[in-house]
């Protein structure tokens, strides 16, 4: 059996192969951009390929685990109003792009007004909701706004094609990102970066939601962030 050196929990082969995912992807976008498809946020694609393994921290320990990764986008899935400014701000201390989910910040509405209030307080580079107006919100206020679904059923599915064509946020992330039947069809409907995330624990489950269609990955296991 061949012996791989290996970075992390990642072997060389897994890395050739996001090293190849992300020269296509880069490929894509130059033809997405001769073609002159205007719902597809180039910055969000360019974003996606320095960060193809997105960190996400669910506590204290995790955002200073976080720092000692590659990884350049991290999705801050804790926090309030009191002190959620300060999480982004360490983020972006260490060079790395700070996301907001507003619905899991504790102390703020379901409302638009959440998204004045992380723009207002923050310096966040874009949010993430499972809240249609939320997302078109931080579009308006120059934000990346992430669309985040949980493809429970068909009728999911379907959501989210008429949200992704009635908003046309920047990123969308299907959870969980282990379906890869669910992320081709995603794939195949919109040009749109898809972040598969939720139940993701090994590199088996990177490379087939790569292979399926998503443009990154995103996870709390700590492991998975040191490729």
């Amino acid at each position: 059996m061949a012996q791989y050196r290996t970075f992390g929990v990642l072997s060389v082969p897994i890395l050739e192969f996001l090293a190849d995912f992300i020269y296509n992807r880069q490929k894509e976008k130059r033809g997405f951009m001769e073609a002159g498809r205007g719902n597809v946020n180039m910055k969000a694609i360019e974003l996606l390929e320095t960060s193809p393994v997105i960190a996400a921290v669910k506590d204290d320990k995790g955002l200073q685990r976080c720092f000692e990764s590659e990884c350049q986008v991290v999705f801050v899935l804790y926090g309030n109003v009191c002190n959620i400014g300060g999480i982004v701000r360490q983020i972006q201390e260490h060079g790395k792009v700070a996301i907001v989910h507003v619905d899991l910040t504790a102390g703020l509405s379901a409302k638009e007004v959440a998204v004045d209030f992380i723009k207002q307080t923050t310096s966040a580079d874009g949010i993430i909701s499972t809240k249609p107006l939320l997302v078109k919100r931080a579009l308006e206020l120059g934000l990346y706004g992430v669309q985040r679904t949980f493809m429970i059923d068909s009728m999911a599915v379907n959501t989210m094609k008429k949200q992704i064509d009635t908003f046309h946020p920047d990123l969308v992330e299907v959870m969980p990102g282990i379906i890869p039947k669910v992320l081709k069809e995603i794939r195949g409907y919109t040009d749109i970066p898809i972040i598969a995330g939720g139940l993701i624990s090994d590199k088996k489950d990177i490379m087939a939601a790569f292979a399926a269609g998503a443009d990154a990955i995103s996870t709390t296991k700590e492991e998975l962030w040191f490729a």
